[in-house]
């Protein structure tokens, strides 16, 4: 058997085509998928991807908004891009003002210190009820109004006083601006409009118009009684006047217009007085007992360019009617919206009435016993004038069995002139003035109606209570009708009810005093005592309907002073006047020469001339 030998030459071939193979099967291995690349990788594409397209679109947004704005805009396209929507507050102890971005303007005014009739924070400006707007023409053809525009806010402090800078910009140093500065413990809010830089971008040729309106918000628990007295008021050449209820008028040389609602106002006051102005006053509410708002009041006017730029003083004012407060603020005539009443009612009310209730609230504080001790220090004032009807009264009882006595002597028409002579004569030797028992009712007259204004309209009596009432500026419930009676309401007063008591009362005591001044009854006149008597169940009723939707205040005093008038008529008839004493005067004047005045010798004289015509043509009558 052959031995095998070692073979070098096949063992390199076999390591050689081991080599190739190897070589093969490395360059042959797949291409990696997207799958089997690194997390990290993944994340970094994605990121650069992202961040790529957003640039791109951000880019293009910007530029898109950009022309929109300038488009729409043109100059105040800046102010427009570099300002975001919001508000400002500024506030001090009195009043909360909220200031909007969008139209620099007042968006909310709470007035502190007060609630509502159902007791909410007292707002009156809030939920877009009021608008303060600029309306203008610019260089570029554009129309604008600054409600859409958005202002810069910068507020800052000057010292105690707050300073709210609104921007409407052109540029950083081109801008409309609206500045409002409040200091602590006052209701006024300082407000300028002025413009810089200017004079290039807002068309001159073209009219701008101030514009602000406002819907009054109710307050008060009468909505019938609060839109009674919301009133347009404004001071236009030096004099304080109204609107009429849905009225609007056109008026030059305003110092400001005041939107009052009952107790509260908003007053819009300017140092450059506003010519060419538009006021109007729209009754809102009506009748409707359900209305959130009680009036629309609105101004406009134009605004005039100074050497091409706007430069208005101005100043807010949102707080109370109150007569005391608006009296301070002297050179304005601001107290005249309190309404106290014109000519001698309101002369009574700020000469007599304030100042009494003043001194007072001083010391005493409950606001029912003040009214009941004004109603004292009026009665006693009046109680001379009451103690001469009374008198006149006495007089006249002694005279009239003469007078009745006449009216048989001189019968019949044709004695007319001759029955009126013979009874003015025996009158004027008595010493009796018939007038002297209209005096006494002429001379209360105004003090009814001064009262009538001061109790409504006195901001101090809104919401105080006495006894039963909650609001003394209101009408007192002690009962909720299930429905509503006409010219009464849905509700029972007891103030009007009390005081509706108390004049029958008066009324019946006074009847006979009233009998005793009235001449007997002559042929072919009306008997008045029959009218009186009737007047004695009238008047009460009248009242009971008139007041029961009033202030409380009011029937409170018109109760204690009838109450006071009976009593003191009952102490002058029994303990004061004495009818023999009185008779015996008479007599005794009787027995005295009477003098004539010029003016009864004339009057005299045509009653003669008037007896002989009458007895001529009676005569005549007969051939």
């Amino acid at each position: 058997m052959e031995q095998k030998k070692f073979d070098l030459n096949s063992f390199i071939g076999m390591l050689l085509l081991g080599g190739i193979m190897l070589w093969w099967m490395n360059t042959q291995k797949p291409d990696e998928t997207p799958e089997a690349t690194t997390q990290t990788e993944q994340t970094t594409n994605a990121a650069e991807n992202a961040q790529n397209n957003l640039t791109e679109n951000t880019v293009l947004n910007d530029s898109l908004q950009q022309i929109a704005l300038q488009n729409k805009f043109g100059a105040f396209a800046y102010g427009a891009s570099t300002t975001k929507e919001g508000s400002t507050t500024i506030e001090n102890n009195l009043v909360k003002l909220t200031v909007d971005n969008k139209g620099g303007q007042i968006i909310e005014a709470l007035v502190k210190n007060y609630k509502t009739y159902d007791s909410l924070p007292l707002y009156l400006v809030k939920d877009k009820n009021a608008s303060f707007n600029i309306n203008f023409g610019t260089t570029d053809n554009r129309i604008l109004n600054t409600k859409d525009l958005l202002f810069t806010p910068s507020l800052t402090k000057n010292g105690e006083t707050q300073v709210l800078s609104m921007k409407l910009k052109v540029a950083e140093d081109k801008f409309l601006e609206y500045r409002y500065e409040m200091k602590e413990g006052d209701y006024r809010v300082g407000f300028a409009v002025r413009s810089q830089g200017l004079s290039n971008v807002i068309n001159s040729s073209q009219e701008i118009n101030l514009d602000w309106n406002l819907k009054g918000f109710r307050h008060e628990k009468s909505l019938q009684t609060e839109n009674m007295y919301s009133y347009y008021y404004y001071k236009a050449d030096d004099e304080v006047d109204y609107l009429q209820m849905n009225d609007n008028e056109v008026v030059n040389d305003i110092d400001w217009v005041a939107f009052k609602q009952h107790f509260f106002s908003s007053v819009l006051t300017s140092e450059t007085p506003l010519n060419n102005a538009t006021l109007k006053s729209i009754d809102f509410a009506g009748e409707d007992v359900d209305s959130v708002y009680t009036k629309t009041y609105g101004l406009k006017a134009p605004l005039a360019l100074t050497n091409g730029e706007l430069n208005y003083n101005m100043q807010w004012f949102y707080g109370p009617t109150d007569y005391n407060l608006l009296k301070s603020y002297e050179g304005t005539s601001l107290n005249e919206i309190a309404d106290l009443g014109w000519g001698i009612f309101g002369f009574l009310n700020r000469t007599i009435f304030y100042p009494v209730f003043n001194m007072l609230k001083g010391f005493i504080g409950n606001y029912g016993l003040i009214i009941i001790l004004m109603t004292i220090v009026v009665r006693i004032l009046m109680s001379p004038v009451l103690y001469k009807s009374y008198l006149s009264s006495a007089k006249m009882k002694v005279i009239r069995p003469e007078m009745e006595e006449i009216n048989k002597k001189y019968p019949g028409k044709e004695n007319a002139m001759k029955r009126q002579q013979e009874i003015m004569a025996v009158q004027r030797k008595a010493g009796v003035n018939m007038m002297s028992g209209c005096i006494p009712a002429l001379m209360q007259m105004p003090v009814f109606f001064a009262l009538f204004k001061f109790f409504p309209t006195n901001i101090e009596f809104r919401q105080k209570g006495f006894l039963w009432a909650n609001d003394l500026s209101s009408y007192d419930t002690v009962f909720q009708l299930p429905f509503k009676i006409p010219f009464y309401g849905d509700h029972v007063s007891l103030f009007p009810i009390l005081a509706s008591v108390a004049i029958f009362f008066y009324m019946k005591m006074n009847q006979s005093q009233q009998a005793n001044m009235q001449a007997p009854t002559q042929e072919g006149m009306p008997d008045m005592s029959k009218m009186m008597k009737w007047m004695i169940y009238f008047s009460p009723i009248m009242m009971l309907f008139f007041f029961n939707n009033y202030a409380s205040g009011l029937s409170l005093y018109y109760f204690i002073s009838n109450l006071l008038t009976i009593a003191i008529m009952f102490i002058i008839k029994n303990y004061v006047i004495d009818e023999d004493k009185i008779h015996a005067q008479i007599e005794e004047n009787k027995k005295k020469p009477v003098k004539k005045s010029k003016f009864r010798e004339r009057l005299d004289a045509a009653m003669k001339q008037a007896q002989e015509q009458q007895a001529a043509q009676q005569r005549t009558k007969k051939k």
